[in-house]
């Protein structure tokens, strides 16, 4: 299985191919990402730098346009397309349909990947992407058990990458619609979710609170860790109680499953992160890249090398051991 890797920065694009990457996942520094923040992706000139680097190392580049273009501006998303083909990417992911269109129409030869985004979670969906635009692979979102994924495979006529660790987006079911509600940024349309400039921190006596725009998202207790206030892991009150409603704050881990992902027929894993740091980057890469060679020969990874890179100190294995109906 090829091991899929994050960069946030040209720094950290090196660190991933130094680590182990077998392809490193990337975006150009505008909207046309689905994480456009300050200080982070590339620039058209950094992102030909990044492919000669990586391609001169044996690594291939995935450049993520996946964000869904503004009616008023689709000429952005269509001349990102446009620019990562002059690049020399290996692989566009996209998710808005008109937009593949484009890039279908336009780049014949080019390599499409659906992203994430788009949610293509059945036989049927996927199987449209590939007649229609003759699109190579598929990531899958994360709400299938292994069991569904090897279902899936055996059904469709492309390659399938599955996220491995860091964080839970599912992207599927509106809490990023939650985000651009608070914010009037959009996760979606301008990769903006739980934007910095609108987060705030409060101390009392009784501890932190933290707020995104003009909600508050979490109150943490004297001596707890305060987490970042992303509204779908905030704690929230109802009826039956206070607690995290959406998702804990907790990180994807599937080093365990690796066999079975493998076995369902999954051909990429993705690591989440391209806002994280150098360290993180390193470190996990080559925790999957050491587990990999691990599963050849029948053993089983050191979980527990993965403790420091998580959120909350706690992982889960998600929708991927699903045992809900």
């Amino acid at each position: 299985m090829e091991l899929i890797c994050p960069a946030g920065t040209p720094a950290a694009l090196r660190t991933a191919v130094e680590a182990g990457a077998d392809a490193v996942y990337c975006g150009f520094n505008d909207e046309t990402n689905a994480r456009n923040f300050p200080g982070l992706n590339f620039s058209r000139d950094e992102l030909c730098e990044a492919i000669a680097f990586a391609h001169g190392r044996g690594v291939k580049i995935l450049v993520a346009i996946n964000t869904f273009p503004r009616a008023s501006a689709v000429d952005l998303w269509r001349r990102a397309v446009d620019d990562a083909v002059q690049a020399g990417a290996d692989a566009l992911i996209l998710a808005d349909i008109g937009l593949m269109d484009y890039a279908a129409r336009r780049h014949p030869d080019q390599r499409l990947h659906v992203s994430v985004q788009a949610a293509a979670a059945n036989p049927d969906a996927i199987s449209f992407y590939v007649g229609t635009f003759g699109v190579r692979r598929v990531v899958l979102p994360r709400v299938l058990s292994v069991a569904e994924i090897a279902e899936i495979t055996r059904e469709i006529d492309c390659e399938t990458e599955v996220f491995v660790f860091g964080g839970l987006c599912v992207m599927a079911e509106g809490r990023c619609s939650l985000s651009s509600y608070a914010t009037g940024k959009s996760p979606n349309m301008q990769g903006v979710c739980s934007p910095a400039s609108h987060v705030a921190y409060e101390q009392t006596a009784a501890g932190t609170t933290s707020r995104l725009g003009r909600f508050t998202i979490n109150r943490f207790e004297a001596g707890e860790a305060a987490g970042y206030p992303t509204l779908c892991k905030g704690r929230f009150s109802t009826e039956y109680g206070t607690g995290y409603i959406f998702e804990d704050p907790v990180s994807l881990d599937a080093t365990t499953l690796l066999a079975g992902l493998r076995d369902a027929g999954v051909t990429a894993l993705k690591i989440e992160g391209r806002q994280r740091g150098r360290a993180y980057v390193e470190g996990v890469v080559r925790h999957f890249r050491d587990a990999l060679k691990v599963l050849e020969i029948g053993g089983e990874a050191d979980v527990a090398r993965l403790r420091p890179f998580t959120e909350g100190q706690a992982t889960t294995v998600g929708a991927y051991r699903k045992t809900w109906r």
